[in-house]
């Protein structure tokens, strides 16, 4: 057992009830890692405003929260913040770093542009970067190229998802966790109990932006010659065009719904009863860990062929692919799936060997043996 610093650009908040919360996928990653820690030290951004319902609080005592202002943006000015805060933040990382026996780096992100060439020459502390954007991507924004060129060009692991040609050897393809095992069992029984008879219910979950393919999947629906075989489309997660999604989904006979942010296991409870799961996107991706939590409750994925995607999804096997990613070849994917019988979508259930892989203890059980 050991200390750890955790270096992120995590979005945490106080809610409604005084509690310190934070973005649900990465707190609970750290929930889990808590376990093979003494102490675990998180500094990360502290925003102002409500907690988004995906936020979770920390449920163990060894974890301790270092703020960070909240710097970044979309205009020039926004971006400028993380410059004139780079200073504070440097002296904060550098500070609890001689607290701690390793650290791990959360990129890519806009802090990292500066720390992670720092942390590779000025500290000698053990450490890893977790890399979870697309290894892969071609004509990266200048910031991410420039992280990658430096994790490409340094000694320490680099986690990342996906394998590639000519993949350094310190980077180590390694699955996003996000499956405990008590979804895990739970998974395991919905998928077995779940029948594939139309009319079937789709959904998707992410932020609702045209990259993440959601007017790609509301025009497929709407150019559907036979629409009785929709019982419904999900849409959960929230985004500046919302009501624009919505006015294009008015117009259609397709029940259409949109959640908004949800709990997670609000979310699950909607893997549970769809049988397949929409993410054509055209973002950057790594892989999402939605998909894989889509599967362990019995949902087939149909999904862009992005960055690692292609490596776990195969096109008719337990999956489909939207190649060519538009919203005509999306409506014949599923007027094709339309056409299938319950035995055959029924067998393209992903099986539990895939699924295993993004779970908490095979991840835990990794870093024990191949990190620290």
């Amino acid at each position: 057992m050991s200390k750890l610093l955790i270096i992120s650009h995590t979005s945490h908040y106080i809610n409604d009830k005084g509690l310190l919360v934070g973005w649900g996928s990465t707190v609970t990653e750290i929930n889990h890692l808590a376990d093979m820690f003494d102490e675990i030290y998180h500094i990360a951004v502290l925003r102002e405003g409500e907690a988004p319902l995906s936020s979770v609080p920390y449920t163990k005592n060894n974890v301790h929260f270092v703020s960070l202002p909240f710097t970044g943006g979309q205009r020039l000015i926004d971006k400028m913040g993380i410059i004139w805060q780079a200073p504070q933040t440097i002296l904060k990382v550098f500070k609890y770093l001689k607290k701690v026996d390793i650290f791990q780096f959360r990129a890519p992100t806009g802090i990292g542009v500066y720390l992670i060439p720092l942390l590779i020459l000025f500290s000698n502390k053990k450490g890893w970067f977790k890399y979870a954007g697309n290894w892969n991507q071609k004509n990266a924004p200048m910031g991410y190229a420039i992280q990658r060129w430096f994790l490409k060009n340094q000694n320490r692991t680099v986690t990342i998802n996906g394998r590639w040609e000519n993949q350094p050897k310190q980077c180590l393809t390694f699955e996003n966790p996000c499956l405990s095992r008590n979804y895990r069992f739970e998974g395991i029984e919905i998928s077995k109990n779940k029948d594939f008879n139309q009319p079937f219910i789709f959904c998707f979950a992410g932020r609702l932006e045209d990259e993440k393919g959601v007017r790609r999947i509301i025009e497929a629906f709407k150019l559907l010659d036979d629409k009785d075989k929709v019982k419904e489309v999900h849409f959960i997660g929230n985004g500046p065009n919302m009501d624009v999604y919505k006015s294009l989904a008015h117009s259609s006979n397709i029940h259409f719904i949109f959640h908004g942010f949800m709990k997670f296991d609000d979310l699950f409870e909607i893997f549970k009863k769809s049988h397949f799961f929409l993410l054509p996107s055209s973002a950057s991706e790594g892989f999402p860990k939605v998909i894989a939590e889509a599967l362990n409750f019995g949902c087939i994925p149909i999904v862009s062929n992005v960055s690692s995607i292609g490596q776990y999804i195969h096109d008719g096997e337990n999956g489909f692919i939207t190649t060519p990613n538009t919203s005509e070849n999306l409506k014949n994917v599923i007027e094709g799936i339309q056409k299938l019988r319950h035995e055959d979508l029924k067998a393209m259930q992903s099986d539990s060997d895939l699924i295993n892989l993004f779970t908490y203890d095979y991840y835990l059980e990794r870093i024990k043996n191949e990190i620290i």
